[in-house]
């Protein structure tokens, strides 16, 4: 069982559906487009508030024309070792600049979902038993200190002895 979630909590009846042989959206229900289908829908129509999944091997900056029109992008994370899916949001939240909503998908363990936060993803399609448990209980693992800026500031900003303050007058 597939549930989404936010650091809001759990999100019911989500509208967002990833279309497989089996599974087809229906008419209450969104279709979570994958890229090249998403840019052929966009090239021939107006549609707004769509939503695309990317894969790892996809190439996110082919959205750029599109974001405007876009209300979700998912990111795939297929195994927990592959963290192309950070990079991909990474890009869109940092350097093309997507504001709307950003969701994990795929093999979301609970000891990424910080690191998942700190790129900027917002919304998880969470289906690991155990993480479904910790994250009903609340207990979602923190890290306190980050040296690397991300889409999402530390909690704690600390100073660091290695790094020079200059003095204001």
């Amino acid at each position: 069982m597939t549930r989404i979630w936010r650091e809001t909590g759990f999100v019911e009846n989500d509208p967002w559906v990833i279309e497989t042989e089996e599974v087809k959206a229906t008419e209450e229900q969104k279709a979570l487009l994958p890229l090249d289908a998403l840019i052929e829908k966009a090239e021939s129509s107006n549609d707004v508030g769509l939503g695309v999944l990317i894969r790892p091997g996809d190439d996110v900056h082919k959205l750029e024309p599109y974001l405007y029109r876009l209300e979700i992008v998912a990111v795939e994370f297929p195994a927990f070792n592959d963290g192309r899916a950070f990079s991909h949001a990474s890009l869109l939240r940092d350097r093309l600049a997507y504001r709307n909503e950003l969701r994990a998908v795929g093999d979301v363990l609970i000891d990424q979902v910080p690191l998942m936060l700190r790129v900027g993803i917002d919304s998880f399609a969470v289906t690991n038993a155990t993480a479904l448990k910790r994250l009903e209980e609340g207990r979602l693992p923190g890290i306190a200190v980050h040296y690397q800026p991300t889409a999402r500031a530390a909690e704690k900003a600390p100073g660091y002895s290695w790094r020079r303050r200059t003095a204001t007058a």
